[in-house]
């Protein structure tokens, strides 16, 4: 199957599962064309199965906006008959849907047909999707859809709750490629980061408000009133500066680091033993799956998807948002005893394997079928 798959290239969770799961389609024989303004992060190699289509906007003085939706529409319908694409599959409900349906309607002028699938991720529909300048377009663009999925229960439910939808909604949870964490790192150095008495925290996410990173702080300021440790900050985004100065406050910045963005999330964790995520909301939180793959316990918010994928008192805990000081309990729990770390670190590599790319990616290919049946 030819499969054009539409995102965005960032290092956003839904970048990531999209350019992971064309990969892994790739993998299984089929023919794949991300389409966006630029190549995703993660999409390291092309192959003989994977292609890159870059959408240019035009620069015009008559716009204060460049119109991205019509450059990308325009995009998918010369790629569509230039390459013979079976299906477009979009991730995010604004732009990627609307234009997504702009491009069907093109194409349905000249005879052809090509059925959309379209993934909803998170602030799609929560933040951005939920704006009244942006809520009919985003229900128009789901009801058009041919099939539709989000990543998690909660956001499904949070779908029909905030839009008119009349539609189905499939959820596919999303995933991680177990393979990847089997390996293990000759060069997991850990000692480049604390010393052997010291236990080591992560946090990462692009760093805005929803992420409640001056909790990340706080949590952390807790835990090293108690034991030696470290904290690593990984990722970029508005958040951050306040973030260095919260430190400087509390007299921690000596152990906190800050790393910015980086394509070696799998290193980092590594030598991980705990990771923070107090988020005020997340669709389904793939930073605490990729965490857990790696063995690092997850100490959450209980908001949104997460606790679909971090299990109270198995993988890690969660507390209301905002409770800093049951996170902080919580988090000593684990790190306190070295025995109670190696158990959480155990059953939350366990418990992501359920969520392996193997056992997920079938399920697209069975919703392919199913919007080929609805187109």
């Amino acid at each position: 199957m030819k499969i054009a798959i539409v995102c965005y290239p960032t290092f956003g969770g839904s970048g990531v599962v999209a350019t992971e799961l064309g990969i892994a389609l790739a993998n299984r024989g089929h023919e794949i064309h991300f389409i966006t303004y630029k190549q995703p992060v993660r999409l390291a190699l092309l192959s003989e199965n994977i292609h890159f289509h870059e959408v240019n906007v035009p620069e015009y003085p008559l716009f204060h906006y460049q119109p991205y939706e019509l450059a990308l529409s325009s995009k998918l319908v010369d790629m569509v008959k230039l390459h013979k694409i079976d299906l477009l599959h979009v991730h995010y409900a604004i732009p990627h849907a609307y234009a997504g349906y702009m491009a069907k309607k093109m194409l349905a002028e000249e005879g052809i047909t090509v059925p959309m699938v379209t993934t909803l991720h998170g602030t799609d529909i929560t933040l951005v999707g939920s704006h009244p300048f942006y809520k009919s377009a985003v229900t128009f663009s789901i009801n058009k859809s041919d099939v539709v999925t989000s990543v998690s229960e909660s956001l499904k439910q949070d779908t029909l709750r905030l839009f008119d939808i009349k539609r189905e909604i499939d959820v596919v949870p999303n995933f991680i490629d177990v393979s990847k964490y089997d390996k293990g790192f000759t060069d997991c150095q850990r000692s480049l980061m604390a010393t052997e008495d010291e236990k080591i925290i992560t946090h990462i996410s692009n760093f805005r408000k929803v992420k409640r990173i001056d909790d990340v702080i706080k949590i952390f300021y807790e835990i090293q009133k108690e034991i030696p440790a470290k904290l690593m900050m990984v990722g970029e985004g508005p958040e951050k500066e306040p973030a260095e100065l919260l430190c400087e406050q509390l007299g921690i910045s000596n152990k906190v680091i800050f790393l910015g963005n980086s394509n070696e999330i799998d290193k980092i964790l590594c030598f991980s033993d705990l990771f923070l995520l107090p988020s005020e909301t997340e669709s389904f939180g793939l930073a605490a799956l990729e965490a857990m793959i790696s063995s690092v316990p997850v100490i959450s918010s209980n908001t949104g998807g997460i606790p679909e994928v971090n299990v109270h008192g198995v993988s890690g805990y969660l507390s209301e948002v905002g409770d800093v000081q049951d996170m902080s309990r919580n988090a000593l729990k684990i790190l306190k005893d070295d025995a109670e770390l190696a158990k959480f670190k155990a059953v939350a590599k366990k418990e992501a394997a359920a969520f392996d790319i193997n056992k997920i990616v079938p399920v697209y290919e069975f919703i392919y079928q199913k919007a080929f049946e609805m187109a």
